[in-house]
């Protein structure tokens, strides 16, 4: 099961890039998506979390019983969410903490409505708030302890 998932994880980031085949040519290389796989103790849970701020499951592995790696969706950001379990010892590199060092920055339109709909839903950092920057942000943590801001630019 554990390989399982690390080959579909793998194709699925294949998938998920438009030009994954294309050779390295003479032409200007442009990155144009990040995927994420984070990595989670509760994949139920996750998806549970995930779903109010507006992700739809794309993929479940397996798809009946206690599942180990999920795709998710909400407009153009796309997440994969796998257990620390199901990697077992194959990417020793990988901290089997919850949380850490990582925010994930997310582009949005209509923040306000977002904030509203969520806000008596999740643990909010910070509130609505324009940066000097010219965004409109909010943060929020979610059930793994990741940290996500929501930004829209005017």
């Amino acid at each position: 099961m554990k390989k399982f998932v690390l080959i579909l994880t793998g194709l699925l980031a294949g998938y998920l890039s438009t030009d994954a085949q294309t050779p390295l040519t003479s032409k200007a290389i442009t990155m144009e998506k990040v995927s994420p796989n984070i990595y989670v103790r509760n994949i139920k849970q996750t998806v549970d979390f995930y779903k109010q701020l507006g992700f739809e499951v794309l993929t479940m592995v397996p798809d009946k019983g206690d599942p180990v790696f999920v795709l998710m969706r909400c407009g153009g950001v796309t997440f994969m969410f796998q257990t620390f379990e199901s990697i077992g010892n194959t990417l020793p590199l990988i901290s089997r903490n919850d949380g850490g060092s990582l925010l994930l920055y997310i582009k949005v339109e209509n923040i306000s409505a977002l904030f509203v709909k969520i806000k008596d839903k999740v643990t909010i950092l910070h509130g609505l708030e324009k940066t000097f920057y010219g965004a409109t942000e909010f943060s929020i943590v979610d059930n793994n302890n990741y940290l996500l801001t929501f930004a829209e630019y005017e």
